[in-house]
């Protein structure tokens, strides 16, 4: 019995030892899990609200004046003497029509012009036989009046005549195209072989002169875009070239298509800037809401809608807060409900964010213009 009660001893001793380690590693574990996590982020503030926006649209170089040029009779092409992209002077030949049928009815008419000629003279001997035998009272007043009046209308005969010539001629001189200004081809609307009707464009020539910028403006902009309102444009082949223009027109009914209103700005002379290239217009217009631009990696969504995460100073936590976005920049989202300025956000990282995590920063928080069009600011790192 003595043995037993000692292993039963021993036993409960041991039983108690390991107990009591397996105690101790719980309260450890429970010390690791409740230890509080502290995220590093990065933020922005947002700064002053802007009074103003600023639109960015883009268009094409285009001549203010183009001209689409045809034939002012019917024919068929036999010539075109100039390709797309060639400049050409006034009064040069770009294009031919046959002029076989026209020569020809300039020889009709020559003739029929000189018939007319042989009339008058003939009709002139009579009246001069009539006005003598008239004078020597040898013939009525009546025979003198009928001379008179055929003479007349021979004169008149031939006078039709030699306008009908003319028009010939005018005809067999149109069968060439000529340029009417200096410019340069933009566009080939028939070719050698085809038969044309007077009047069908046959080409587009951008008159030398003053340029401009094409653009499409949506109905809720429109408004910011009046004539003479001055804007920038910039281009995509010099980062460098940078023009002041001049809103100089605005489409009075939007395109039925795009639903968007065409808007031409004119453009200083500068020869950098050539026909075709894509330019970008900005305008500074006032904006009735105040708009706040965050960073578009600061917006996050929750239970379908959009929301930002915002930090409280007090208790350097996170909390969200919803946002309604009025529309999206090159630089990020333009929000215009839900923040108000001195606001901190989250700019990156968000899809780590609960609520009431625990963050940390140090340094200065870089400020986010309340402007939807402003530069987004850089973030700082919180740590």
């Amino acid at each position: 019995m003595s043995l037993s009660n000692s292993i039963l001893r021993r036993l409960s001793v041991a039983g108690l030892v390991i107990a009591a380690l397996g105690l101790a590693g719980c309260s450890q574990e429970k010390a690791a899990v409740v230890q509080e996590v502290v995220r590093p982020v990065k933020v922005v503030e947002i700064g002053e609200a802007q009074t103003t926006r600023q639109l960015d649209y883009s268009g094409s170089v285009r001549a203010r004046t183009e001209m689409n040029l045809g034939f002012r009779i019917a024919g068929k092409v036999t010539e075109r003497l100039v390709d797309i992209g060639q400049h050409v002077n006034e009064g040069d030949v770009l294009a031919r029509v046959d002029p076989s049928d026209y020569e020809l009815s300039v020889k009709s008419a020559e003739a029929s012009l000189d018939a007319a000629e042989r009339q008058v003279e003939t009709v002139d001997l009579a009246k001069k036989r009539a006005e003598q035998l008239y004078a020597k009272n040898f013939a009525p007043k009546s025979q003198l009046d009928q001379a008179t009046l055929s003479y007349d209308q021979a004169v008149a005969t031939r006078d039709a005549a030699r306008s009908t010539l003319a028009q010939a001629e005018n005809q067999v001189h149109y069968t060439d195209l000529k340029a009417s200004k200096a410019g340069i081809v933009t566009a080939i609307s028939a070719d050698i072989g085809q038969v044309v009707g007077a009047g069908t464009p046959v080409m587009t020539v951008a008159v030398d002169g003053e340029k401009e910028v094409l653009i499409a403006v949506p109905e809720m902009d429109v408004a910011g875009f009046r004539p003479g309102k001055e804007v920038k444009a910039s281009f995509w082949s010099d980062d460098a070239l940078t023009l002041e223009g001049k809103v100089r027109e605005v489409a009075g009914s939007a395109d039925p298509q795009s639903r968007t209103f065409a808007v031409r700005v004119s453009l200083p002379n500068d020869p950098r800037v050539l026909l075709g290239m894509t330019a970008n217009v900005a305008a500074t217009v006032g904006s009735k809401a105040q708009l706040v631009s965050i960073p578009l990696t600061a917006m996050a969504e929750k239970d379908g809608k959009h929301i930002v995460w915002t930090v409280d100073r007090a208790s350097d936590t996170v909390h969200p807060r919803p946002i309604k976005i009025a529309n999206f920049t090159a630089d990020g989202v333009a929000v215009a409900d839900g923040l108000k300025q001195g606001d901190v956000v989250i700019a990156a990282g968000t899809q780590f964010m609960t609520e009431n995590l625990k963050v940390k920063f140090s340094g200065d928080v870089a400020q986010q213009s309340a402007s939807a069009e402003g530069d987004v600011a850089t973030t700082s790192s919180l740590r």
